[in-house]
């Protein structure tokens, strides 16, 4: 079974959900793509990631889910020199506000069409 397009597959509960929230400034400033796949790519790439949703609105809200295998994972990550380095970025230029949010995920349950089971 595949999983639908921009729909994160993560494994039977528990894990731990990073809910990242966020509203862009009014200037596009070009890089910040650049820059937000580039986090993507290198999160993707740590033990412990499982997956990634992200999605915004015209309004400039913006929703980025990260799920990973536990706490210490979550931990490595934020400490990571290149997702410091874009998290000032954010603050300084990217972002009027944001909110992050860590929970854990006790239960799971979703439909794809036309999948079995």
């Amino acid at each position: 079974m595949s999983a639908p397009a921009g729909i994160a597959r993560t494994p039977e509960p528990p894990y731990y959900a990073v809910i990242f929230t966020s509203k862009r400034a009014a200037d596009d400033d070009r890089a910040y793509g650049a820059v937000a796949q580039s986090m993507v790519e290198l999160g993707s790439r740590y033990d412990g990631f499982l997956g990634i949703e992200s999605a915004r609105g015209a309004d400039g809200i913006g929703l980025t889910v990260s799920y990973w295998r536990d706490e210490a994972a979550i931990l490595a990550w934020k400490r990571d020199t290149e997702h410091e380095k874009a998290q000032r970025g954010g603050r300084e230029a990217w972002y009027d506000a944001y909110q992050v949010r860590v929970a854990r995920v006790e239960r799971a349950y979703g439909f794809a069409r036309g999948s079995s089971g």
